[in-house]
């Protein structure tokens, strides 16, 4: 493994800010190496990429409950539960998550393992990490070719290169910030979002534990989707957060 050069400064990962127009993401890192997943940090920091560390199945599972990243780098041995079983999980959860596995398992067989489980790519250790740089952006790349243009759900679209939402045909003219936030919910249709997933994914920061701000902005979406009387379509989990789905 070739580790990233001495002048890489370190970049804690709260104060990392994703750039959506740099193609900049979230990556999650799961593997209880300490000087793998430092590396990690440190380079794929480095890169402009928010980044947190698991070091365990069971670590990263729990991670998953509450956060949505772009992409996992994910080890197969591991204590408690182990990478495929994580894989697994991470599936049912969202089936279009790019899932890398990095793992000291070189055999053909393994390979052809892991990927039949649902992994997207398999990198064996050692590795370097221009490589496995190179195989993250082109996974992001291809993540994001493979989303729709147009999100639907019920009569509700949303166009994502024009930017441009309707409910029932009609225009609903939104600001960037109520579009993001429409967009994380028909990204995501029918799945319970956290408070704590919505900050993140659409303020890129965290707010320290005030949710006025998105519960304004909640009510304001709402306000728009339901102007002329139409069934709610965003609804509260008391305790938890938000979920787009029919009454």
């Amino acid at each position: 493994m070739t580790k990233p050069q001495a002048t890489m400064r370190a970049n804690p990962i709260t104060t990392i800010i994703k750039d959506r127009a740099q193609g900049m993401a979230h990556i999650l890192v799961v593997d209880d190496d300490t000087a793998i997943t430092n590396v990690l940090r440190r380079g794929l920091g480095y890169e402009g990429f928010n980044v947190a560390i698991a070091h365990s199945g069971t670590e990263a599972v729990e991670y998953l409950k509450q956060h949505q990243p772009d992409l996992i780098v994910l080890d197969i041995m591991l204590p408690g539960l182990n990478g495929l079983e994580v894989l697994e999980r991470a599936r049912a959860v969202d089936p279009h998550l790019p899932i890398l596995l990095l793992t000291a398992r070189d055999t053909p067989a393994d390979e052809v393992s892991g990927l039949a489980r649902g992994a997207d790519d398999y990198v064996t250790k050692p590795f370097t990490f221009e490589v496995l740089l190179a195989r993250i952006r082109a996974l992001l790349r291809r993540h994001q070719a493979d989303r729709p243009a147009v999100l639907r759900f019920a009569d509700l679209t949303l166009d994502t290169a024009s930017r441009r939402a309707q409910r029932g045909g009609r225009d609903m003219a939104l600001t960037l910030t109520e579009y993001n936030l429409l967009e994380q919910f028909m990204l995501h249709p029918r799945q319970v979002l956290s408070r704590d997933q919505l900050m993140e994914r659409v303020w890129e920061y965290d707010f320290g534990g005030n949710t006025n701000v998105l519960e304004t902005y909640v009510k304001q979406v709402r306000q728009k989707l339901e102007t002329q009387q139409e069934p709610r379509l965003i609804h509260t989990i008391y305790g938890v957060g938000y979920v787009l789905r029919e009454e």
